[in-house]
């Protein structure tokens, strides 16, 4: 049996590939989350710091 006909019949290659495809995906959505989450503090924090120089404390 050539190394082809053995790398296609194996099932085990594809359980990996179909891992990798699902981790890929898992690690976009985190990407995805933490990154809006951090815009989202970003902003909260930069209105907290307005909010105390307006009332006139040194920052």
């Amino acid at each position: 049996m050539t190394l082809l006909d053995h790398i296609l019949k194996n099932e085990e290659a594809a359980t990996a590939v179909e891992y990798a495809v699902m981790l890929a995906m898992i690690l976009m959505a985190a990407i995805g989350a933490i990154g809006s989450v951090g815009v989202g503090t970003g902003g909260m924090w930069g209105g907290i710091v307005t909010e105390l120089r307006a009332i006139g404390l040194p920052l």
